[in-house]
């Protein structure tokens, strides 16, 4: 599976126009206001470049950022300058803090990466057994099944970027339910450009498999919405919102 070695540094300028984290970054603190909480130190885990993790750090969170690729969190710590954050290199699976947190946040399809239930509930449960506060939510996204099987479906896409060209290939395996992801990119450097490839597999998990996971993992109140809203995800939701208690 891809390391994001290259990646790392071509994702943030793909993601800009698809992901506007301030509006996430109003949108859960919103819900830290719904679940009746004010946190101070929040953890938030496959962060990547630290897309949600900044916006947060200036609003004064406490922020720990966790992420399996040493190259997004390098890329995450050149853009944090002078905000005081701790980001761990760390699988999620086996994520291992320091201490507890008053909230945990997993966003932009992090749980899609995870392929099997046992692997996904040892995070639940790891989680919620060693690291989270009595009242600490964790609210996580997921990219819904409508989505990636008939969104992105089996459908090939190609984008142009200033400096940056690529094409997304896409294969949707229906008995596994995975989204099979291949991207090749061309980049500009200085007056070439440069090729390399990558590859993404998805889970569709749906939305019992995921309250089912979670309960066993100990949450007991698991609240789900739709994109960016306050109301219960739609049949044609793209994006589904849980909060777990």
């Amino acid at each position: 599976m891809n390391s994001y070695t290259d990646f790392a540094y071509v994702y943030d300028a793909l993601m800009k126009r698809d992901v506007d984290y301030e509006k996430w970054a109003d949108y859960i603190e919103n819900l830290f206001d719904i679940c009746g909480v004010n946190p101070e130190l929040v953890c938030d885990v496959a962060c990547g470049t630290g897309g949600m993790t900044l916006p947060l750090a200036r609003r004064g969170y406490d922020m720990t950022g966790v992420d399996v690729s040493e190259d997004m969190l390098n890329v995450a710590r050149e853009k944090a300058e002078n905000l005081n954050i701790l980001f761990l290199n760390q699988s999620m699976t086996k994520i291992d803090l320091y201490g507890t947190m008053g909230a945990f946040l997993c966003m932009i399809d992090g749980i899609n990466y995870v392929l099997s239930p046992k692997s996904l509930l040892q995070f639940f449960t790891r989680i919620k057994t060693c690291f989270m506060d009595s009242r600490a939510p964790f609210i996580f996204d997921i990219s819904s099944e409508y989505k990636l099987k008939n969104i992105i479906g089996s459908n090939t896409f190609v984008h142009s970027e200033k400096d940056i060209f690529y094409t997304w290939q896409n294969r949707w395996i229906e008995k596994k339910r995975l989204s099979d992801m291949f991207l090749t990119f061309f980049v500009r450097e200085d007056k070439v450009y440069r090729r390399f490839e990558e590859r993404h597999l998805q889970r569709a998990w749906s939305k019992e498999e995921i309250t089912y996971l979670l309960r066993k993992a100990g949450f007991a109140r698991i609240d789900t919405y739709g994109e960016l809203s306050f109301e219960k995800p739609k049949e044609n939701e793209e994006r589904i919102v849980f909060v777990a208690r």
